[in-house]
């Protein structure tokens, strides 16, 4: 599989910019104290579809020849992929099938068929999303637009940071971190694609659930280390690394660093009522960690990617559960 380089990164750009947003950076003194550093948020829940997942799904969309589109296209997805590509290809008219765990968040079911997209449902596993997968592929013939597995759409998420840093321009300089939660690691991995062109100093710290630590756990070991099914109220951030994503991690990334669920719930919390910024419970594992591990960002300029706001307003994880 083709490793993606900055040019791809541009031509996303490019591709992409029609369908898309260029995303505000905000910022929080009150955070800044709390944390004792200058944090600037680029705000991906404000993204078309609520989610930075659109940038490459869009890029792999709109790259395809009329014949690789013929079939549409087809993934599988906890949600913020599958609804972000059933928006890239409504906008192409082309259909999109998705396979989604049944205990993907109603809110983002509810997206991806406002969007247009099918749901087949699995379970909530790696191995069954894989397989449930392979069945609906096989019957529709679809163009597969891997979550984050896929160079057309790490290039595609490469946009969020270089849009990010041509916008700390506005705040004075750069950055010495980006901090961006990780699952799969689409979004690590365009991070650090950018990054490693334009600020090679910079350093991208991947951010992760404790109770779904498989990237951290590979990090350390120096190879993947899968987990079929775990469970954290980080939904986005279940699934595993995989080759290309990888490539980027072990070559990349400074470190990865993780926080509890409690604590990732405490600083999405904070940010809901702070900056009254909507954000999912994946958008603010970056902050639990900034705020778990002050010494090491202590007075650096950190960039954290909120990631989205697709968040069921029904079951937010501090309400009382019936």
């Amino acid at each position: 599989m083709k490793i993606p380089d900055f040019n791809d990164v541009l031509a996303a750009r490019e591709r992409v910019k029609p369908f898309i947003h260029r995303t505000p950076v905000l910022t929080s003194s009150y955070v800044n104290s709390l944390a004792g550093c200058e944090i600037f948020f680029k705000c991906e829940n404000f993204q078309k579809a609520g989610a930075f997942k659109v940038r490459g799904a869009s890029n792999a969309v709109f790259g395809l020849s009329g014949a690789e589109a013929k079939n549409g296209v087809c993934t599988h997805s906890s949600g913020n992929h599958a609804l972000s590509l059933s928006y890239a290809a409504g906008r192409r008219g082309i259909p999109c099938n998705v396979v989604m765990p049944r205990t993907a968040p109603q809110a983002k079911k509810d997206a991806v068929r406002g969007y247009g997209g099918l749901i087949t449902e699995c379970e909530p596993s790696t191995t069954s999303r894989e397989e449930v997968f392979a069945q609906v592929q096989a019957q529709t013939g679809g163009n597969f637009v891997h979550p984050y597995n896929d160079p057309r759409v790490i290039a595609g998420q490469g946009t969020c940071s270089l849009e990010l840093l041509e916008q700390m321009e506005d705040f004075g300089g750069g950055l010495d971190m980006v901090v961006a939660p990780i699952g799969g690691g689409g979004m690590i991995s365009g991070t650090c694609l950018t990054l490693s062109r334009l600020a090679p100093d910079a350093q991208v710290i991947a951010a992760e659930p404790e109770q779904a630590d498989d990237a951290c756990r590979s990090f350390k070991a120096g190879h993947i280390i899968a987990d079929d099914a775990p469970e954290t109220v980080a939904d986005g951030l279940k699934v595993p690394l995989k080759d290309l994503t990888w490539h980027f991690v072990k070559n990349h990334v400074s470190d990865i660093l993780t926080a509890s669920d409690p604590e990732i719930v405490d600083a999405m919390k904070l940010i809901w009522q702070r900056m009254k910024i909507v954000m999912e419970p994946s958008s603010a594992v970056p902050l639990a960690i900034i705020l778990k591990n002050k010494d090491i960002f202590a007075g650096k300029r950190v960039g954290v990617i909120i990631t989205g706001g697709n968040v069921d307003l029904a079951r937010l994880p501090w309400l009382k559960k019936d």
